[in-house]
């Protein structure tokens, strides 16, 4: 009796450490990297576990932002000691002042090694387009992008170490 006793207490203490350590991985933002080339911004996000149903992608005000909702898988034969990984993670990048890009045209692609790459195209604009381009940008809607598993790792992704 008291052996189990023992084991409940611990088992209450554990469970409760599990569940503030989910937490506070939620809490956290998103591991995320944006790259630049001359046609395009790349960011890139941690997406560990996640599937493309998992993923929404917005695009507003400049702003890339995402969340990941994930499952946690039941195991047959197992039972939930410690649960430590957060399932609704967030992250943001902010693109540089003036950044002219074609939302419209952005592509999100979950790869195999867990990241999650979103692709948002630069607009081509001249100097006198560039004012006009960047006050249409602030009042036009949310994009929303929904995320492509990828089989194979991106090859045409510069690695950035």
């Amino acid at each position: 009796m008291i052996r189990d006793l023992g084991k409940s207490i611990g088992r209450t203490v554990l469970d409760g450490i599990g569940r503030a350590a989910s937490r506070l991985q939620e809490t956290r933002a998103l591991s995320a990297d944006l790259l630049e080339s001359e046609d395009a911004y790349l960011a890139i996000f941690d997406a560990p576990g996640a599937t493309a149903d998992d993923v929404g992608v917005r695009f507003e005000d400049n702003t890339l932002s995402v969340r990941i909702d994930r499952f946690r898988a039941f195991h047959d034969g197992y039972e939930m000691v410690f649960p430590g990984r957060g399932l609704a993670l967030t992250g943001a990048v902010t693109l540089p002042d003036g950044a002219a890009v074609d939302a419209d045209e952005a592509d999100a692609t979950l790869t195999q090694s867990g990241t999650l790459e979103v692709l948002i195209p630069k607009t081509a604009l001249s100097d006198d387009d560039d004012d006009e381009a960047s006050s249409a940008q602030d009042v036009e809607e949310p994009t929303e992008l929904e995320a492509d598993d990828a089989s194979e790792p991106s090859e045409e992704t510069p690695d950035a170490r």
